[in-house]
């Protein structure tokens, strides 16, 4: 099915993004404690504050008719099957670790899938107070509370590309990945901001050579393909989703490419 997605959609992911934003603040700015998951990755309470929430705000205000899968939830075992319909992924705390070392580079992630693809996506930095948005209406960016303005890739400049890297997965394979290319800069920054980066024409490429999962990238892919770029796989074939244990492989995000 075909999911319709009128501006009003928009403006209830914005509220319940925002909203989810305020919670992770109530704990980024306490004392808090930092757990492991079962795979050794870190999880805090505002991880699960924030998907409660936007779980329960998807159901109440959007509607149950797509199942969600959440980070928290899929790594506790609770994970509705999906099937052939459109179905929400959730990260409600994308970058723990630049939640951790307080760097502010963190996001709330809400993105829908339909037929593999992310179609509407929304990434929020409650700590810089930068919100994006991509769907089929396009792409839009929110940087330090101003009105929501459309963002759009730029052309790959032809005295070399901007990477970037990230802050607290970087890797030698990325780095010879990178060889092949004439880079110019190469800028760090933690969580989903990086597809962001390169949706608002600041950077060109973004590899990713390491594990992630689908709730990771979804949001900030649909950001990115609104504002004409493109995330694909070492094989050159778009991103997909849905896939047996959310896992994705290898890719690399695009800008504008002038070929």
């Amino acid at each position: 099915m075909t999911v319709n997605i009128p501006l009003s959609l928009l403006d209830t992911l914005h509220a319940i993004a925002i909203d989810a934003g305020k919670a992770i603040l109530e704990v980024y700015n306490s004392n808090f404690q930092v757990d492991a998951k079962a795979d050794r990755s870190p999880v805090t309470e505002a991880d699960r504050r924030a998907e409660d929430l936007i779980t329960r705000r998807i159901k109440a205000d959007i509607g149950e008719a797509f199942p969600i899968i959440g980070e928290e939830a899929f790594s506790e075992g609770r994970a509705p099957v999906i099937g052939d319909t459109p179905f929400w992924l959730v990260d409600p705390l994308d970058g723990t670790k630049e939640f951790v070392s307080r760097n502010g580079e963190f996001t709330v992630n809400i993105a829908l899938i339909e037929f593999g693809r992310p179609v509407l996506g929304v990434v929020h930095a409650p700590a810089i107070n930068q919100i994006f948005m991509g769907s089929r209406h396009g792409a839009s960016a929110s940087i330090g509370g101003a009105r929501p303005q459309p963002i759009r890739c730029r052309t790959a400049p032809t005295n070399g590309l901007t990477a970037l890297v990230s802050r607290s997965h970087s890797s030698p394979e990325t780095d010879e990945f990178l060889k092949d290319f004439t880079i110019k800069e190469e800028i760090s920054s933690g969580s989903s901001l990086k597809f962001c980066m390169v949706a608002r024409g600041l950077a060109d490429i973004y590899p990713r050579l390491g594990r992630t999962m689908e709730w990771d990238t979804a949001a900030g892919h649909a950001v990115l393909k609104a504002a004409g770029g493109s995330v694909k796989t070492l094989e050159d074939r778009e991103l997909s989703y849905g896939k047996p244990g959310f896992e994705n492989p290898h890719f690399v995000a695009w800008g504008l490419q002038d070929k």
